[in-house]
């Protein structure tokens, strides 16, 4: 009996450590505890849609590692402060943010030691798709509508952020839009 036991509790080790291995650390961004907006601070404000809705966690190889983290908040942070950093005194700017798919993928083929690292290649580049108002200062509307945000060149980009930025790849995207929609920084 004892023969049999033991590689049945190893069996069952094995299985809790594998599980172990799958299930998100820290953060979950489809937590729906998350929040969906950040926090009011001046007059650009920026919200979300739930994320599990996202084409970068509906499509992942690799869903757990695609809810992981605090990317949303992160690139909706970096929003806001680009756009706090060109629009006038007085004017205000709301955006929503309807889907993001970020630069690379998981790949499955590497087997399951490498199913937690993103792979980046020209067929994953950075895409977001966003909705925004422009008010000036008198409450007019300057501009707004939908845009759809992607770099299909990312990989061969000029880059100004750091290697160790895992949404650098976003954020350049981001910033480029920054500049063509609401020039440069004051």
């Amino acid at each position: 009996m004892k023969i049999f036991l033991q590689p049945a509790l190893v069996l069952a080790l094995a299985l809790s450590v594998t599980a172990c291995a799958h299930t998100p650390v820290g953060r979950d961004v489809t937590d729906p505890s998350a929040p969906r907006a950040l926090e009011t601070e001046g007059p650009v404000t920026v919200e979300w849609d739930d994320p599990a809705g996202f084409t970068e966690i509906r499509t992942s190889f690799n869903k757990y590692e695609a809810r992981r983290g605090n990317w949303v908040e992160e690139l909706a942070e970096h929003l806001r402060d680009g756009i706090q950093a060109r629009i006038g005194e007085g004017e205000r700017v709301h955006v929503r943010i309807t889907d993001i798919d970020r630069a690379g993928d998981f790949e499955m083929r590497h087997g399951p030691q490498m199913d937690h690292v993103r792979i980046m290649r020209d067929i994953h580049w950075p895409r977001m798709s966003l909705e925004f108002e422009h008010l000036d200062a008198a409450g007019n509307r300057v501009d707004g509508g939908s845009r759809e945000l992607s770099d299909p060149s990312y990989l061969s980009s000029q880059l100004h952020l750091p290697r160790s930025d895992e949404l650098r790849y976003e954020k350049a995207m981001i910033d480029r839009w920054l500049q063509r929609e609401f020039g440069p920084v004051r």
